[in-house]
């Protein structure tokens, strides 16, 4: 099957010129059903200040919806994983960006890897829901393979996530097994945190902030309200505004001594 070419992984290597001869990198992680090209333009942004990226395509994504139903939580999570080693591997410091699913991913490598995670960007996470449907996964995953997609929430007209239009439930499935594994463990996190949060957003409900902000035990928090846009902000009218403050963040908390 031929990928879109925004939907194809993106990776750019550092440019030490532009960030005082220092080579720091930036992970970038999608969200469920969604694919690289809600990132893109963030990682093109970071890239022109002299980061390197790289932008994995998380398993499931990018072909067809039935996929996300063939997929583990753990084959994103080791995806991220082999991609931030890939980064480590020529850069001095790595910070995590995310958006919605890929969220509860960036928290499980700040878990798990603490050492290697300098810092952790969250764009409209999704750890955890109120929504009691939920509940019902495992039996409705068996006799329903899917549910109409959200897709394209974005208040900004003209931008394309480029996700799919279903939302497969064993792929949903894998993601609230996943909060069962990154939910308790939080208080892992330590690293510095920036969380940007859509006033609107008809995707996920509002829990996770609370999920989030409560348990972990970083003391660099900050917390960002975006007025303008819905849950891909990465591609609203808020997006420059994700762009260049995450651009501060990465600057401050790899700083040097």
């Amino acid at each position: 099957m031929t990928m879109h070419p925004l939907v194809e992984p993106m990776s750019a290597p550092a440019q030490p010129d532009l960030t005082d001869g220092r080579t720091i990198g930036v992970l970038l992680l999608h969200g469920f059903s969604g694919s690289p090209a809600s990132m893109r333009p963030w990682a093109e942004s970071l890239n022109a200040r002299g980061y390197a990226v790289e932008v994995p395509l998380l398993p499931g994504h990018g072909t067809r919806w039935q996929d996300l139903n063939t997929v583990s939580w753990t084959s994103w999570y080791d995806t991220a994983s082999a991609a931030l080693d890939r980064l480590l591997a020529t850069c001095e410091a790595v910070v995590v960006t995310s958006l919605s699913m890929g969220g509860s991913v960036a928290l499980r490598l700040a878990e798990e890897r603490s050492a290697d995670v300098a810092g952790v960007v969250l764009v409209n996470p999704f750890v955890s829901s109120n929504r009691k449907e939920l509940l019902a996964l495992p039996l409705l995953m068996r006799v329903v393979p899917s549910f109409p997609g959200v897709v394209n929430d974005i208040k900004l007209p003209g931008q394309d996530e480029h996700g799919y239009p279903r939302l497969p439930l064993k792929g949903v499935h894998q993601v609230t097994r996943m909060w069962k594994a990154v939910v308790p463990d939080l208080p892992k996190v330590t690293a510095p945190l920036l969380y940007f949060q859509s006033r609107e957003d008809h995707v996920i409900d509002q829990s996770s902030k609370d999920t989030v902000l409560s348990a972990v035990s970083s003391r660099d928090v900050t917390h960002r309200p975006l007025e303008e846009s819905y849950h891909v902000a990465t591609l609203d009218h808020d997006a420059e505004t994700i762009f260049s403050e995450t651009a501060a963040f990465v600057a401050r908390v790899t700083a040097a001594g």
